[in-house]
């Protein structure tokens, strides 16, 4: 049989498994140790008894991190996670995919990164994707949360498939990039990485302020892992995630993204033309009826209210000035 042929009766058979994929895809958390293990950090790394739940810890000596056994050629990936309270500037939480290790210099990555801060101003949460290697034109987006990210677990969540990438917060779809033909589209497996460093150089206020490990350690507890992806192995993983409902963006689920993007949104690289410069709308998803609410650095011109809660060690109750 021809590697065409061959290709065909593949994708019939994916088709003809589309049909009930969507009821068929597996969403329940699965234990530590059945689809990660540890990274770095040594004792710093702490699951529980039960394996359900971790924690991620960082003082003056390391960080510390896990990585998922398998590499994953798209996928549903989810993590709930509960951030260190009281002075965090310059802490960084990240839960991402990428395949450095194995593609140096071309490699891809889809990032969640949870940015501390001082006492009293509210973390906030990035975005990022890499296609190919494309890290010199980085597509990051920053928002404030809606919650106290401090006081319980909030979902974050990814769904990769071959059309598009959607970033959930607790279920809410936050951000959508759609694949297009330029190239900065993850497209080889990556690995599913959560860590907790120093990002003293840059996290808070571009690195205005530091880590003060008076305040260590930093715990994130990480629990509720869903790992739902297909291998190599698996060629018709993908094919069925996209009739999912996590990758299917209804014109509801849009217009929840829309509202959360309009109170919450606080960079954008679409709109930064100093870092581009001078450039106008320099990715595919970038929509230019958003573009006059934002500085020619990116950064909004709003003022975000914050919903969150009233403790003060959060944010201040009338918003938060990111101007």
């Amino acid at each position: 049989m021809t590697t065409s042929s061959w290709s065909g009766l593949l994708v019939i058979s994916c088709m003809l498994l589309m049909s009930w994929a969507a009821a068929a895809v597996d969403m329940s958390p699965v234990r530590f140790d059945a689809a990660y293990m540890p990274l770095f950090g040594g004792d710093n790394l702490v699951p529980s008894p039960d394996a359900r739940t971790v924690l991620l810890k960082l003082d003056r000596f390391t960080g510390s991190g896990f990585v998922s056994k398998s590499a994953y050629h798209h996928g549903f990936f989810s993590a709930s996670i509960k951030l260190p309270h009281d002075y965090t500037a310059g802490v960084v939480v990240a839960f991402y995919l990428s395949n450095g290790d194995v593609f140096p210099g071309q490699h891809d990555e889809l990032d969640f990164e949870l940015l501390g801060n001082r006492r009293g101003h509210a973390w906030h949460v990035q975005t990022n994707m890499y296609g190919n290697g494309s890290t010199g034109r980085g597509r990051e987006e920053r928002y404030l949360l809606p919650f106290d990210p401090t006081a319980a677990p909030h979902s974050y969540a990814i769904a990769w498939t071959p059309a598009a990438v959607i970033f959930y917060i607790d279920a809410v779809p936050i951000r959508e990039l759609v694949r297009c033909s330029s190239g900065d589209y993850p497209a080889k497996p990556m690995s599913v990485y959560a860590t907790i460093w120093d990002g003293s150089a840059w996290a808070t206020d571009g690195g205005r302020h530091k880590v003060d490990y008076a305040y260590a350690p930093f715990t994130a507890v990480f629990s509720d892992l869903v790992v739902t992806g297909g291998t190599d192995d698996d060629h018709c993983a993908a094919m069925g995630l996209m009739t999912s409902e996590v990758a299917v963006m209804t014109p509801a689920k849009r217009g929840s993204m829309r509202r959360f993007r309009s109170r919450h949104l606080t960079y954008s690289a679409c709109y930064d033309t100093v870092r581009y410069n001078g450039t106008g709308v320099v990715f595919p998803e970038c929509d230019e009826s958003e573009q006059d609410n934002f500085h020619a650095w990116g950064e909004s011109k709003r003022v975000i209210n914050s919903r969150s809660s009233s403790s003060a060690t959060y944010a201040t109750g009338s918003g938060v000035r990111i101007d």
